[in-house]
């Protein structure tokens, strides 16, 4: 009997590892952003300074463990094996809820996570308590359950996400207007003070939320407590007076700032949030240790000892300590959460737009709109131009950052002071909503939504929000379905549901880390060949991005044509992936030619024109391949009667000929030589007249019964999305040439019908 309960400790303890792992991907978004985002320092520089800060926060931590104990159910009222089963039900339901957050990119609370999933699991012990003994009756859960915490926790998300959101907006529009994008001439004059204020505020919180439990009931707390305000004006005096001197010493006062800052959020991280993460295996390792002491294992004893208050042990602390901070420097997840944020909050219209207008979003912009010209037409015109010129962008860092060092360091100043004043007060509030919320609320204010991209960014903030009301159900629901069916199931669903939940785990995670790699190579060739500042290399970026576009294009092409001869569902689905991977590799090129151009505003305007002309042809074909795979897959998805085949033979002949017409597409921009561009052109031609016959063929057997209709539309819209295709090509062609002329390439330059 032991050794099975030595499995389950087992078992708790791999997966404290693996909660670990997942609560430091998605938490490391409160005190990574702000240094990511404003590139306020090295990648290696901002991980070094969290990972100190975590260190720091895990050996100053308390440990205390009542939550996991006795906060969300009665222990006296439970079994040892009752409560074992049911920390296993919270740990496999708190890492596969965190992970399937991490790994759609959305922060969220781990402390929600945790009391959800505590009060489901403990629901579901206690309902099979019932179910099973006729002494006890369902008006008698309540006995069993502490509802009263997960009440607070709702009441801590809707006071978070208000209560942040509006105080971010309303500072960072006055140190906005204080100091404006070109910061530089204020800087000097309001910078010490000002960086003061937002360090006073700093260590303000790293006291009363990092160090809390260490310093707590000692003689300086004691006397900040009774002399507050005095407290933070000595603070804020030799905080200014230091910056001041660093100042003249010509320190970036706004990097020491937000470094500092970062470091106090990881010092606060790791000091509360870690019994998330290891609360519920080392109750579970206590529970053994009290049930093995007592009568040798006994499984009906009652677990009235886990009322008591426990200290977790320093060595304990110390190894999650250590695995939080392995976790920051090798997690892609953790980069995945962190980018939601980013480009919900980055500066500028021309980012890429992460997810699609709503309705809701769609209204609230537009009564925004309204609300903004009539506050237009009553402010003096004095008054809106001085507004005006302190809100004109400029990259005066030229980091190319998200945003700059001004609005990283209110991020950091109002969260910081946020957490600590509700700490102080006994407030409720959530590091991770707190932290979100006031990046948005200070981009809102900053101007970073703009007309042509507020309702994109409206959407993404109300993704994320409902996602931490669905933490909650979703928590709830997982660990009340995995605790019913380890009560049920016994130890065949605790070995069942444990090999699920780890296989899970690691294949999602090597998932993550492969779809990385190919995101970061994708970046490196697609990206990186479109800087027209790019010098003499342009020209052959420019060719390796078309050559290999066209390549990608032919390759899907072929392959859907057989896939869909063969009736191919899995091949047709990973080919209508790898064709919308595509469009948007374009279509992200797409909508940045506006950074793309100011970054090289003295280039040729010719060199510029073709250069917009061929990403809007590149967009087209992939675009028009997408159109191609999709019915072919929807149409066998959907168990449709597959091509004819006369269908399928056409389409092979059609297919052959695209692919000779690409092979001499892709010779001419890889060689620079355009002088079979005619016989290209006349291929173009026969092909485009075969398609109108081949059209015409099918409307006639349609007409005559004698051809399925849902296949023949589907052929048809093949046919008439590749004339689009090799249409496309044919212009892209065409630009391609003239961007090689401007930029001095000698060629072949035939008599041209184009």
């Amino acid at each position: 009997m032991i050794e099975l309960y030595i499995a389950v400790v087992a078992v708790l303890a791999i997966l404290a590892v693996s909660g670990l792992y997942v609560g430091v991907t998605n938490d490391a978004v409160n005190f990574l952003n702000s240094a990511i985002g404003s590139k306020a320092a090295k990648m290696r520089t901002i991980l070094i300074v969290a990972s100190v800060g975590i260190i720091i926060g895990a050996m100053t931590s308390s440990g205390m463990m009542e939550v996991a104990r006795n906060g969300m159910f009665n222990p006296g009222l439970f079994t040892f094996k009752e409560v074992m089963l049911l920390y296993v039900g919270v740990m496999i339901a708190n890492v596969v809820l965190l992970d399937l957050y991490n790994s759609l990119g959305l922060p969220t609370s781990t402390t929600v996570s945790l009391i959800f999933c505590l009060l489901g699991s403990a629901v579901a012990v206690s309902l099979y308590k019932i179910a099973t003994d006729d002494a006890v009756t369902f008006s008698m859960l309540g006995e069993y359950i502490n509802t009263s915490r997960a009440m607070g926790i709702v009441s801590a998300i809707l006071l978070s996400v208000v209560l942040a959101f509006v105080c971010g907006t309303i500072l960072m529009y006055i140190s906005r207007v204080i100091f404006s994008f070109r910061y530089v001439k204020m800087m000097r004059y309001l910078g010490a003070a000002w960086c003061g204020l937002s360090l006073t505020s700093i260590v303000y919180f790293a006291l009363f939320k990092g160090l809390k439990n260490i310093l707590k009931g000692s003689a300086f707390i004691g006397w900040i407590n009774d002399n507050l305000l005095l407290a933070l004006f000595i603070c804020w005096a030799v905080c200014t007076l230091i910056l001041f001197f660093l100042q003249i010493f010509r320190v970036n006062i706004l990097r020491i700032t937000i470094l500092a800052g970062t470091f106090s959020l990881a010092l606060a991280f790791a000091g509360n949030d870690l019994v998330n993460f290891i609360g519920v295996p080392i109750a579970g390792f206590d529970a053994f240790s009290y049930a093995k002491g007592a009568d040798g294992m006994n499984e009906g004893m009652l677990m009235e000892a886990l009322n008591k208050p426990e200290t977790a042990n320093i060595l304990y602390i110390l190894a999650a300590g250590l695995i939080m901070v392995i976790t920051l420097w090798t997690s892609s997840k953790a980069m995945h959460v962190s980018e939601t944020e980013l480009s919900l909050s980055a500066q500028g219209d021309d980012v890429q737009p992460q997810h699609s207008s709503s309705l809701f979003s769609r209204t609230l912009v537009r009564g925004t709109l309204g609300m903004v010209r009539f506050f237009d037409r009553v402010t003096p015109q004095r008054v809106k131009t001085f507004v005006e010129s302190r809100f004109e962008w400029a990259d005066i860092e030229c980091s190319g950052a998200p945003y700059d060092m001004i609005r990283a360091t209110v991020n950091l100043t109002t969260s910081s002071l946020l957490i600590a004043l509700a700490t102080s007060l006994k407030l409720p509030l959530s590091t991770t909503y707190v932290c979100f919320m006031v990046a948005m609320g200070s981009s809102l204010a900053d101007r970073a939504w703009g007309r042509e991209s507020a309702v994109y960014r409206i959407t993404g903030v109300m993704t994320v929000i409902m996602g931490w009301f669905v933490t909650a159900i979703g928590g709830f629901l997982i660990a009340l379905v995995v605790g019913l069916l380890l009560m049920w199931g016994g130890w065949i669903a605790f070995g069942l549901l444990t090999a699920l939940c780890l296989y899970m785990l690691v294949h999602s995670n090597v998932a993550a880390a492969r779809k990385q790699k190919q995101k970061d190579e994708g970046k490196k060739d697609e990206t990186a060949s479109m800087e027209l500042s790019a010098g003499e290399n342009v020209a052959d970026n420019v060719v390796t991005l078309v050559s290999s576009t066209i390549k990608s294009s032919t390759h899907i092409y072929n392959r859907t044509v057989i896939a869909l001869m063969k009736e191919n569902r899995k091949a047709l689905k990973e080919l209508l992936a790898e064709a919308n991977e595509a469009y948007e590799r374009i279509n992200i090129l797409k909508y940045s030619v506006a950074s793309t151009l100011r970054r090289a505003y003295e280039t040729d305007l010719n060199l510029a024109l073709y250069y917009v002309q061929m990403i809007d042809y590149l967009n087209e074909m992939t675009k028009s391949m997408t159109h191609i795979v999709r019915p072919a897959f929807e149409h066998i998805d959907n168990n449709h009667e597959g091509l004819t085949r006369s269908q399928s033979e056409d389409l092979i002949a059609i297919n052959s000929e695209v692919d000779i017409i690409y092979s001499r597409i892709i010779y001419m921009v890889t060689s620079n030589d355009y002088s079979d561009i005619d016989n290209v052109l006349d291929m173009r031609d026969e092909l485009f007249r075969r398609i109108a016959d081949l059209t015409k063929s099918e409307l006639a057997r349609i007409s005559n019964g004698e051809s399925n209709s849902k296949s023949g539309m589907l052929y048809m819209g093949i046919l008439g999305e590749t004339k689009t295709l090799v249409l496309q090509s044919r212009n892209l062609l065409k630009s391609q040439r003239r961007f090689m002329e401007q930029t001095g390439r000698n060629m072949r330059r035939p008599v041209s019908r184009m």
